[in-house]
């Protein structure tokens, strides 16, 4: 499963937490409250944990195009150079648009 499918499954979960706990506060059902809560907290937990994992490849993918950016460096390999920059960047942006 994809993070964007985990990241859409939370949302959803955390969404339908939230009308099950407005729902219970509308008929004054304390347990419901507490069930759309808990359902909340999860569905953002999974939210989080899809973030944490694309942030982590990101990471990896970051790391991955230093090493090749630098290999071309050092070689005198410009393409190489060139795709390992892109690989760099590729894995900051995945980072950042997961923070």
């Amino acid at each position: 499963m994809g993070a964007n499918e985990e990241r859409m499954k939370g949302k959803a979960e955390e969404l339908k937490g939230k009308f099950k706990g407005a729902a219970g506060d509308l008929i004054d059902n304390e347990q419901m409250q507490a069930e759309g809560r808990a359902e909340q907290l999860k569905g953002q937990a999974r939210q989080d944990a899809a973030k944490t994992a694309e942030r982590a490849r990101g990471a990896g993918e970051e790391l991955k195009g230093k090493i090749k950016g630098a290999a071309g460096d050092f070689i005198d390999n410009e393409q190489m150079e060139a795709e390992g920059r892109a690989e760099d960047l590729k894995g900051q942006a995945r980072q950042k648009a997961n923070q």
